[in-house]
This record gives structure tokens, C-alpha cells and sequence, in this order.
């Protein structure tokens, strides 16, 4: 969806022509010669945004939305925003809001271009904006904790503590309910999002809240903890909000990115990258992880950090893939004869130096080196997220079964250079049909599929482990201020309570 040539002299004639009538408004406002104006064409919304060359966005800062990570702003809502942006060859804004009812307040008021905050379209929300071609299908699902009594009905719900966020479809839905189970009551806050609604029921803060089951997903394996009551009902369509106003351009435009991105398919490939290895972890491996972030990843994690560092790797990915291979346990052996942390054959640990696979330090070092290896040989015109998984999938598998799977994929008519493409095919290494056509024969190729699902996972969970960690070392002391000014203690306290002791040990 690159601009083209034209295009971009265009956008830039067009910049030029909407600052000099902007100048030329202002100087006629200051002489009075505003008459000179009369008649003329103010520019459309589509063209404003071109002019200034940037789109801005009105979202809530949280896991589903957008948030600070290692790189920079990341996110689904931002990753979509930013190619709706690309494509028009403008820079991307977000404008912050944690209300849910200022975000739909302020669009519907056109003080924003148009709002993307994982909105929910309701009977209720239509009345005041306008939606643009759903995204993605959600339910909305009740949670409990682990080990409590189920709820099977909202009957069930009834005398619970029940807290959602404010405005929210949740709130919306709750309000439906209560016609029918009048003496339902909840609580709803604000300022918080659906990963601390999900921590306070891990935590035993609350009974009972309802989140978004892409929220949910993103969340069972940070706080294991929390289970799926029942789903509140049928599913329900995330979209981009707009005012409803005369001027359409912008939403027109917004119209024609959407089906762009589900015929080219850039929208799954998106879903791909943010939800597409969150269903791998179960609950027990999920409880495990977190109990050995607290115990036995500390042994390592300097030195991981230090390795990675020389090798220009992400350090929470080296400690997903020692995690996978070890579980953090220095002395691991398998069945086949690999040892160690990063669990190395004796040819590997010759090729990379390794004289002990048992020393942590050696088998670290020589695993990361190793990685970076196979990294580097992936082709240079393979971009990121797709590299790093095809190279974990070559770390795996081999490198010389990962091009069999590339060059299976391409015959196949898929594209050989995405992963949710290529892993689709891997498994057909290990079917006689497929192995004889190819170079290198017959591979497991099930298990880089699951290896590379359950790699994602763990640093999924690492890395919002320090996101948890930034965000209370930013927020603690304000947040127990406000919390002490209040008695009984507020949810607002009981969460920081929750943060702080996050995740919580076994």
C-alpha cells in the first residue's frame, strides 16, 4: 500500500495549499478581509489530515490497544492505526484517553479524526457514533478464580463482587442483565484495564468481571489463575468509531483500508502477531512458569541480558527459547543426549566452543551464539516478527528442513517468507507425499510448529512480566496516595496490591 510518486507529490502540493489558505485565513481575520474568503471550499477531514501529514487517534493505553514496549509505542490498535497511516502516507498520532465515554464523547463531538480503542458496536454506542468495518469478532466472557465455585448463569452472579471497567460494553451488557435479575450489583472504575480486571480475579481481589476474549487470551497465561465462567453471549464486532457528520472523507478512506487489509490479508497477519501463539500454554505449565520466573530465572537473567546483548538479541527471547529447552534447569539431559540450559548437542556445543554443556554460562553463551547463526543466514528481505520465528523454527527443526518447508510453501501457493504460512506446511515434512519431493526428507515437522508457538508464549509472559514492573515502579507511590485517601480501601487500592505482587508465587 505504498504511495506512489504522484501520490506524494500530490499529498505535498495539497500541504502546501492548505497551510498558505490557513496563513491566508488568519491574515484576513487580523485586516478584515475575510470577504475574500466568501465562496471558497473548506478542506475535508480526509484532506486536513494530509495537509498537516498526520492522523490522530483517540485510544486507551492497555495491552489489547497500545503500550510503551522494548522498541517503542506497540500494540494492535496502534500496528492497525499506523498501516491505516502508511497508507495514507501520514504520520501516526495517539492521543491519550482512559475513559471510554471520552473517547466515544469526544469523537462524536468531532474533536478527533475517530477513536480505536477495542470498541465493542452496541445498539447503544451507534446512537452516538458511527463504526467503520469491524475488525474482529470477540465474546464477552465472565471469569472466576481457580478453585472457587463456578458460576454456570448470571443467577449465579448475584451477591458476588463484581467489578468492569466504566462505560464499557461490560457495563452496557450488566445494565441488560439487571431487567431481568434485579438485584444484581457491580462496581465499575474507570481507570483500569481488562489485564487488571483478569489479575484481581488471579488474585482473589474480586469474584467475578467480564472482559473481551481476545483481552482474556492475552491474559490466561500471565495470570493462570483466571478461568472462563461462561461466555455472556453470542460474539460481538470491534471497530473504529467516527462522528456522524456530513463529511465522510475519512471514513470513507478508513472503509476502503479495511478491505484492502482483509484481501491482501495484512489484517490476519496482524491478529497473527498479537494473538496467534496465546492458546499453547495449559494452566498447569502456565502456573509452573510463573512460579519459575521468581525462582530460577534470576540465576540466569543477568547474564542472559549480558550474552544477548553481544549477539544484538532481544534478551527475553533467549530466555523463552533456555526456558523451552530447559525450563531453567542447568543439569537438564533428554532422552537423545542434549544438556544443558540450552539444551545443546555435543556437535553444536563443539562448533560454538563449548567445552562444558553443563556449565550454564558456556551453554548460554554458545546456545545464544548459535541462534544468532541461524538468524543471520534467514534472507535479508525477511522482516520481523517472520525472521525471528522462521530461525527459532531452524533452531528446532534444521535449517536445511526449514527451506524444504519454505520451498513446500511457495509450491503450495504460500508465500515463503511468513511464518503463518510456512507453519502450516511444516508438518507435511513428515508425510512420504510431501518428504520425497524435498532435499532433506523426512522431519518431525510438527514439533518446530508447537516449539516455535510455545517460545512466543513464554516471552509473551516475560515480557509483560516487566512491563507489570515498569508500570508500578511509575505508578506505586501515586496510586497509594490516592488509595489512602479512601476508606474502606477502594478496588483501585486492592489492584495495586495485586501489581505489586505480581505474579503471584505458588
Amino acid at each position: 500500500m505504498a504511495s506512489t510518486a504522484a501520490q506524494s507529490t500530490a499529498t505535498a502540493l495539497l500541504r502546501t495549499v492548505f497551510r498558505q489558505a490557513m496563513r491566508l485565513a488568519s491574515a484576513c481575520a487580523v485586516v478584515g478581509c475575510s470577504a475574500l474568503l466568501v465562496g471558497s471550499r473548506m478542506p475535508s477531514q480526509l484532506e486536513q489530515v494530509l495537509a498537516l501529514g498526520e492522523l490522530h487517534i483517540l485510544s486507551r493505553n492497555g495491552s489489547t490497544t497500545y503500550y510503551e514496549g522494548k522498541s517503542g509505542t506497540t500494540g494492535f490498535e496502534y500496528t492497525l492505526g499506523k498501516a491505516f497511516a502508511d497508507s495514507l502516507g501520514v504520520k501516526l498520532v495517539i492521543d491519550e484517553e482512559e475513559n471510554l465515554a471520552g473517547i466515544l464523547g469526544k469523537v462524536k463531538e468531532d474533536r478527533y479524526q475517530l477513536g480505536a480503542s477495542g470498541l465493542t458496536i452496541t445498539q447503544e454506542r451507534s446512537k452516538q457514533v458511527m463504526f467503520a468495518e469491524p475488525y474482529m469478532d470477540v465474546t464477552q466472557q465472565v471469569l472466576y478464580r481457580r478453585g472457587e465455585p463456578r458460576p454456570r448463569s448470571p443467577a449465579d452472579l448475584i451477591g458476588k463482587n463484581i467489578l468492569v471497567i466504566a462505560n464499557s460494553a461490560h457495563a452496557e451488557h450488566l445494565r441488560q442483565l439487571k431487567v431481568h435479575f434485579p438485584a444484581l450489583k457491580w462496581q465499575e472504575e474507570a481507570d483500569i484495564e481488562m489485564i487488571d480486571l483478569v489479575a484481581m480475579i488471579d488474585n482473589g481481589v474480586i469474584d467475578h468481571t467480564i472482559v473481551d476474549s481476545n483481552a482474556f487470551t492475552v491474559s490466561r497465561n500471565i495470570y493462570p489463575r483466571a478461568q472462563v465462567a461462561f461466555d455472556t453471549g453470542g460474539t460481538q464486532k470491534l471497530a473504529w468509531a467516527f462522528a456522524k457528520q456530513r463529511d465522510m472523507s475519512l471514513y470513507k478512506e478508513a472503509q476502503k483500508f479495511f478491505a484492502e487489509v482483509k484481501s491482501n490479508g495484512q489484517l490476519d497477519e496482524i491478529i497473527e502477531q498479537y494473538y496467534g501463539h496465546t492458546n499453547e500454554m495449559n494452566q498447569g505449565g502456565a502456573l509452573v512458569f510463573a512460579n519459575r520466573i521468581e525462582t530460577r530465572l534470576p540465576k540466569w537473567e543477568a547474564y542472559i541480558q549480558e550474552v544477548a546483548l553481544e549477539f544484538d538479541l532481544d534478551w527475553q527471547l533467549i530466555a523463552a527459547i533456555s526456558y523451552q529447552e530447559s525450563h531453567w534447569n542447568a543439569r537438564a539431559r533428554s532422552r537423545t543426549g542434549v544438556r544443558g540450559l540450552m539444551m545443546l548437542t555435543q556437535t553444536t556445543a563443539k562448533e560454538m566452543g563449548v567445552s562444558n554443556r553443563l556449565d550454564p554460562m558456556q551453554s548460554i553463551y554458545g546456545g545464544t551464539k548459535y541462534f544468532r547463526k541461524i538468524y543471520d543466514r534467514i534472507p535479508k528481505d525477511i522482516t520481523n516478527p517472520d525472521r525471528t520465528w522462521l530461525a527459532l523454527a531452524s533452531y528446532n527443526v534444521g535449517y536445511g528442513h526449514m527451506e524444504d518447508a519454505r520451498i513446500l510453501t511457495e509450491k503450495l501457493g504460500g508465500n515463503p517468507d511468513k511464518w503463518s504460512d510456512v507453519r502450516k506446511h511444516l508438518p507435511k515434512l513428515a508425510k512420504r507425499a510431501y518428504y520425497r519431493q524435498t532435499k532433506y526428507g523426512y522431519a518431525r515437522g510438527w514439533e518446530p510448529v508447537s516449539y516455535v508457538q510455545n517460545i512466543r508464549s513464554y516471552y509473551n509472559v516475560l515480557a509483560w512480566h516487566e512491563q507489570m514492573n515498569r508500570r508500578q515502579l511509575a505508578t506505586a507511590e501515586q496510586l497509594l496516595q490516592e488509595a489512602s485517601a479512601f476508606k474502606p480501601a477502594s478496588h483501585t487500592e486492592n489492584a495495586l496490591k495485586v501489581a505489586i505482587t505480581f505474579p503471584a508465587t505458588l
